[in-house]
């Protein structure tokens, strides 16, 4: 892995993204989204994209927007539907898009296996569902478990506070969210960023992503979204 650049836009940071790729998006509903990163890829163009998320997207902004554009083939994620989830339903239900559901606590280990080169875990979540069609099962200390297998993704999109200009990440609150194992779960990883700061300012013990996972960094400028009622 190469040095981390510090990018001027958010076009140049999504750039040479593949159609087919898959894209671990961060966002836990819209606290942590990297909305510029996902306009930017709507304008890249790049379709026949795999999404992992916690949902399938909200209002018609963020991964909402990306579905609209009719960019995206497959979902993963643990929550599709919600009051504002129209767009994602609409695409589902004349099947547009195909969809994957993971508990979210497997999605993260997931992805948290696939960034510490783990081969696969045995899970309680979802023994005894339809979730678990299909996958090798065992019985551990008394208790039936199924295998869950990591998952990688070409990219990652995420959204953090600041950064310094090696590219080690500082997150804010809520937004913080799947961020961190997504970083660590991708080939290449994209931070949006409301500031940029020096080397050596921010301090060692709040950095939550080093700059080794982190590939691209581009400084955006804070905006708050908001979602209307569902249509």
């Amino acid at each position: 892995m190469g040095r981390t650049e510090v990018l001027a836009t958010t076009d140049e940071a999504v750039a040479g993204i593949a159609d087919g790729s898959t894209i671990l998006v961060g966002g836990f509903g819209l606290a942590g989204m990297p909305f510029d990163l996902i306009d930017a890829l709507i304008r890249q163009g790049a379709g026949d994209l795999t999404i992992v998320a916690n949902n399938a997207g909200n209002g018609d902004v963020g991964l909402a927007a990306l579905l609209k554009a009719g960019r995206v083939r497959k979902v993963v994620c643990s929550f599709p539907r919600q009051v504002d989830s129209y767009v994602f339903d609409e695409l589902y239900r004349s099947g547009r898009v195909e969809l994957e559901v993971v508990p979210q606590g497997n999605l993260a280990e997931r992805m948290r296996a696939a960034g510490a080169g783990i081969g696969g875990f045995y899970s309680p979540t979802g023994v005894g569902t339809i979730l678990a069609e299909g996958k090798e099962a065992r019985v551990l200390g008394g208790r039936e478990y199924v295998l869950e297998l990591p998952i990688r993704g070409d990219y990652a999109l995420v959204s953090a506070h600041r950064a310094d200009r090696m590219g080690n990440l500082v997150y804010r609150k809520t937004a913080r969210n799947f961020g961190p194992v997504m970083a660590t779960a991708a080939t290449t990883t994209i931070a949006q960023v409301t500031e940029v700061v020096d080397t050596g300012a921010l301090d060692p013990e709040a950095v939550v992503t080093p700059s080794i996972f982190v590939d691209r960094v581009v400084q955006v400028q804070a905006r708050h979204y908001t979602v209307q009622g569902a249509h």
